[in-house]
């Protein structure tokens, strides 16, 4: 009767049972919810990268919210298959899309090493980001081509015409975000830095130049001469008044070209510069010089052509011709005083070389080293510690921009010191280094350290 009315013992053991098989499930579906979440995570990581999510301080992609944004300064990277048109017309859609994933298959590894970050894809072209600084966007820019010899040998073998890609880079502070609706939103950068980014990679189908990079990637590089750079022109990008200076990057040009173009390294400089100063007798021997050392030197041939088109028509060619005198712009204005004061008498000093250069009445114009020796032992200091103590983010780089900056006009002033050189061309070369530093840093950089500073600025 006790049994009956109790109940048997393992009366309670299904219940138990089930509470066991119930948890068990639990487990197994939140496990299976945990491996789906992750692989979900990874799917997206391929279209999102985890670097870019921590540039935006995202733990994870689903934290990641329409309009979230961040500023950096970044290089940037823009690549492009050469004659891509008429090689995609000649394959089959699917041919296209093996052909273009084979080939970015080969160049995502070599930028992931190099600490770059692929931004997006846009058919054939690449757009990487390099937060860590100029050095790693060159030297993985260096490692594409590398790439790109060893792919090319591989299509050969198969039967297959080799491809050229053309690299231009870039460097400048960006704003990463994102942007779209509510149903639709992608990662993006925006800035000036990536619309000179894009000019630049036009730029090497101009001069059959592989790897450009902008003066203001050489200003980031910690140690440009572990590269082999030659100025190569100033370009000038729609909206802007003043252009900018271009370098050919040629590292990776077949050992005889490279060693050649080494050779002729200040011979081309200084054929460029005359050309930009428009005297063609004296840039034409020296072109001459570097195509019979060099024969496959491209940039110097281009050079020579536009030196005999602009004899037998009267036009000048280049890109970018610099402009006789600057003007003051309200929009140049920092906001603190004894910056815009310095840039003002810093723009008079510009515009009295130009002077010069232009009537050619140079025999004076070392006398802006003094001038620009106090400039920056005034002006630098005072912007590294107000940097310093607001701690501007960018603090590093902009010191190092004004170090690089001591560097380049002391070099100028030695050789014009020594006096073997031709005044006219040292002019020349010192004009075009205070219009890009005007242009780039005094009224850029400058202009963006100080609203950061007032925006911060202690109640």
């Amino acid at each position: 009767m006790n049994k009956k009315a109790g109940g048997d013992d393992t009366s309670t053991n299904p219940t138990q049972d089930n509470i066991q098989e119930i948890l068990h499930k639990v487990i197994i579906a939140h496990q299976q919810a945990l491996t789906l979440l992750q692989q979900t995570e990874a799917a997206y990581s391929r279209l999102i990268p985890h670097q870019l999510l921590h540039l935006l301080e995202a733990k994870s992609i689903v934290d990641v919210k329409l309009g979230d944004q961040v500023e950096r300064k970044m290089t940037i990277l823009f690549s492009d298959i050469r004659d891509f048109t008429p090689l995609s017309e000649s394959m089959t859609p699917t041919e296209n899309f093996e052909f273009i994933n084979s080939y970015l298959g080969q160049m995502e590894p070599v930028i992931s090493r190099h600490h770059g970050i692929i931004d997006k894809y846009i058919g054939d072209t690449i757009m990487a980001l390099f937060e860590k600084g100029a050095d790693d966007a060159v030297s993985g820019a260096i490692a594409m081509q590398e790439r790109l010899d060893y792919y090319n040998a591989g299509r050969i073998r198969a039967g297959y015409e080799p491809i050229n890609v053309g690299i231009g880079l870039n460097t400048g502070v960006v704003m990463i975000g994102t942007v779209g609706g509510i149903n639709r939103m992608d990662s993006t950068v925006i800035g000036d830095a990536v619309n000179l980014t894009s000019r630049i990679e036009e730029a090497t189908k101009t001069y059959h130049a592989p790897l450009i990079i902008s003066q203001n990637t050489l200003y980031d590089l910690a140690d440009p001469k572990k590269f082999d750079i030659r100025f190569l022109d100033r370009i000038r990008v729609k909206g802007k008044s003043q252009p900018l200076s271009i370098y050919e990057v040629f590292d990776n040009n077949p050992e005889e070209l490279r060693n050649s173009k080494r050779e002729t390294l200040e011979i081309f400089e200084k054929a460029v510069a005359y050309y930009h100063l428009k005297d063609t007798e004296k840039a034409i021997p020296l072109l001459r010089q570097c195509i019979d050392i060099s024969p496959e030197d491209f940039p110097a041939l281009f050079y020579l052509e536009r030196c005999y088109e602009f004899q037998a028509t009267g036009q000048h060619l280049g890109t970018g011709e610099l402009q006789t005198g600057l003007a003051w712009k309200e929009d140049q204005h920092t906001g603190l005083p004894e910056v815009d004061a310095a840039h003002h008498v810093l723009m008079e000093h510009i515009n009295t070389l130009s002077a010069q250069i232009d009537q050619n009445d140079c025999g004076k114009f070392a006398d802006i080293f003094p001038f620009l020796a106090q400039h920056t032992q005034q002006l630098f200091p005072i912007e590294e510690k107000m940097m310093r103590e607001r701690n501007y983010p960018f603090a590093d780089g902009h010191a190092q921009e004004h170090k690089r900056f001591i560097e380049n006009f002391s070099e100028l002033e030695k050789k014009a010191r020594i006096g073997k050189e031709d005044p006219r061309y040292l002019a020349f070369r010192t004009e075009l280094l205070l219009l890009d530093w005007f242009s780039s840093h005094a009224t850029k950089a400058d202009r963006h350290f100080s609203r950061s500073l007032l925006q911060n600025k202690p109640k």
